[in-house]
């Protein structure tokens, strides 16, 4: 399957248009977030503080491990976290700074879900274990914010990638492959005990 290519910034439209099992390929700038990101965000909803513009972008649930070099910054590993530990506060970041995509692994809940639907926003799952392949989709460290109050792997880390791969698990329409995979799973496990 031919993955479609997405430039970003994203338009509303154009996450609406993406659907559940879509393969996704990225080039552009996305910022990472983990816990210590999010929850400043959303304790602290001004966009004034954030010297990027988060509209239209994804914000991807990673800690790189970078490197300080002579030229700036290099990414030594960019794997994906488990989404889930930023579901309190991913609907509300979604909303307040019109992101149009969220990339993790794992999935996310029912209130991020609700937030995809009603913002046009799309969830994509990138692969575990690749960290050192996926620091190589990225092309260079435009910039970071927050770096000495959070540490690197905290921090909002700006990259441009260039080819980085995912695939929409969550559309924004309310298709969910991984509340699929789980109840499928629950019911073939119900089978299984009651035999």
């Amino acid at each position: 399957m031919k993955p479609i290519v997405l430039t970003l910034p994203l338009s509303e439209s154009d996450a609406r248009g993406l659907k559940a099992g879509d393969a996704v390929s990225l080039d552009g700038l996305l910022v990472t977030g983990r816990d210590r990101v999010h929850k400043y965000l959303s304790e602290r909803p001004r966009k004034g503080d954030v010297p990027f513009d988060l509209a239209g972008t994804v914000l991807y649930h990673c800690g790189p491990v970078v490197e300080k070099t002579e030229e700036g910054f290099r990414v030594i590993a960019a794997g994906p976290t488990t989404s889930m530990r930023v579901e309190m506060y991913e609907a509300s970041v979604v909303r307040e700074y019109r992101i149009r995509g969220v990339m993790g692994k794992g999935g996310m809940g029912e209130a991020t879900r609700a937030a995809l639907r009603e913002e046009g926003c799309v969830y994509l799952h990138t692969t575990g274990g690749a960290a050192v392949y996926l620091a190589g989709r990225i092309k260079k460290a435009a910039d970071v914010w927050m770096l000495e109050e959070f540490g690197p792997t905290e921090a909002m880390w700006l990259f441009e990638v260039e080819g980085f791969p995912a695939i929409v698990t969550m559309d924004s329409h309310g298709n969910d492959i991984h509340a699929e995979v789980e109840a499928a799973s629950f019911q073939r496990f119900s089978e299984l005990i009651n035999k």
